[in-house]
């Protein structure tokens, strides 16, 4: 995600601090940038090298040619280059999957540009991948949703609602990924984030799977009561997720989310009004001792916390759902483990969050990308990428099993339970601003210096 370029791009929090701290905000966000891409290429998003690496030899001698007598071939630009044979990389292999069949289907041969950042020095995927659409340099991309955003409301970015794949697509999908009308990304998997607990220890106190904000505070008494002295494993990237289940809960299941979303970008309503309880929980996690602010600035996610939690020193983390599938992250613990949604009003909350595959509106080989989207999109297709690595699709036909753990989180994606952490019709970036302001009351801000700074964002979405 561009992630929080709304935020501190060209402006501070406080604008009379000096020139030092601007220089640090400047390279926090890049460090931001990197980390949240690395993450996303995890969870099927974000952020590997610009070697071009073509199609194996066998299918060109089948390609369909063109009008011109050509063999036909579309530019994909991605995070991630093609794999090795028999490579076990699944987050490559799903997306190869499907590669593959489009090729097979449609006679197109597929390229990769990637990214490698020696290549590109400071500049993050993102930057590199706004520098390439705007230059028209290739056909399609896989997309962070402030990237798309951005890019489709400049107008550069195909509207790929016509496409029959897009008529399966979840809703979810269609609320997040629609700019000013046009669907302008679609992904292969809805990534979805919640509370990953020691089940095991929950039951040893006798504790029950926690509700409500009041249900955790309950339960995180017990348990720094009976030693555990941090029960919340935190990280410096992921905290948001607790405001965003309290902040949005009611708007995104209610009847009036689009009026909401229209009252917000016409600032008839604040987003600090709606973010306000959740950083004042996070802030009562704080000092209660539940979470610890320091370590949490200094911790990269997983890598940080979550070696505490794996060894049951830490009760509770949160994660996204391939988390939970991967057996070098959470995916064997030797424990019982139970992924939840976050407490909120309405009880247990998924927050979820999504990339895309967007084509560019002037590519040179528009017809074929807009063909080769389509069988990657489609339902089969994106069976084969769900059961490849067992996530959630981002069609509404497609259901894929998986593990024990992310049972209660699947159920609620099910039953149409979520709060989305990226909307691309939002006016004010989520994901990526609500990181950094989050990242501002570990440091030490106040929450009502929290709600100024969305409230600065809301004022220069106005203008």
């Amino acid at each position: 995600m561009i992630n929080s370029k709304n935020l501190y791009k060209n402006k501070n929090q406080n604008q009379n601090k000096d020139q030092n701290t601007d220089q640090k905000k400047k390279k926090d966000r890049h460090r931001y940038k990197k980390k949240l891409a690395a993450v996303l290429l995890a969870a099927a998003a974000a952020v590997c090298s610009i070697a071009a690496c073509g199609k194996e030899s066998g299918l060109e001698e089948n390609l369909i040619d063109n009008d011109k007598g050509e063999a036909r071939s579309v530019n994909m630009f991605t995070p991630m280059g093609k794999t090795e044979t028999n490579a076990e990389n699944v987050a490559r292999t799903a997306q190869e999957l499907t590669l593959d069949l489009a090729e097979e289907k449609l006679g197109v041969a597929v390229e990769y540009n990637t990214y490698t950042a020696n290549d590109y020095k400071e500049k993050t995927y993102d930057d590199v991948c706004i520098e390439r659409v705007r230059s028209n340099m290739d056909d399609f991309y896989l997309l962070n949703p402030d990237v798309f955003q951005l890019l489709g409301k400049e107008g550069l970015l195909a509207d790929l609602s016509a496409l029959d794949s897009a008529k399966n697509l979840r809703e979810v999908v269609k609320t997040a990924n629609t700019v000013d009308g046009k669907l302008v990304a679609i992904p292969q998997e809805v990534v979805a984030y919640g509370l990953f607990i020691n089940k095991e220890l929950f039951d040893k106190y006798s504790l029950k799977m926690p509700e409500t904000p009041e249900d955790l505070l309950a339960c995180c008494e017990v348990l720094k009561a009976n030693g555990y002295e941090t029960p919340i494993g935190a990280n410096r990237w992921w905290l948001e997720t607790f405001v965003f289940a309290q902040a949005y809960a009611d708007l995104y299941n209610g009847d009036t989310t689009a009026e909401e979303i229209e009252a917000l970008n016409s600032g008839k309503k604040k987003y600090s009004d709606y973010m306000r309880p959740g950083f004042e929980f996070l802030q009562e996690l704080i000092d209660k001792g539940y979470v610890d602010a320091k370590k949490a600035l200094t911790y990269e996610a997983i890598d940080g916390e979550g070696p505490d939690f794996k060894a049951q020193k830490t009760p509770i983390v949160m994660a996204y759902w391939g988390a939970a599938n991967t057996d070098t992250l959470y995916g064997k613990v030797d424990f019982d483990m139970q992924v939840i949604g976050f407490p909120s009003s309405l009880g247990q909350m998924p927050v979820v969050s999504m990339t895309g595959y967007s084509v560019c509106a002037q590519a040179e080989h528009y017809e074929d990308a807009m063909e080769v989207l389509d069988v990657m999109l489609s339902d089969e297709a994106l069976t084969v990428f769900a059961e490849t690595k067992q996530v959630i699709s981002s069609s509404k036909n497609v259901e894929a099993d998986c593990v024990d753990a992310l049972k209660p989180l699947n159920a609620k994606i099910n039953e149409g339970v979520y709060v989305l952490a990226s909307n691309a019709g939002m006016k004010v970036e989520q994901w990526g601003n609500t990181c950094l302001i989050v990242r501002e009351l570990l440091n030490g801000a106040s929450v009502e210096e929290c709600m100024e700074a969305f409230d600065k964002l809301q004022e220069e979405s106005l203008k």
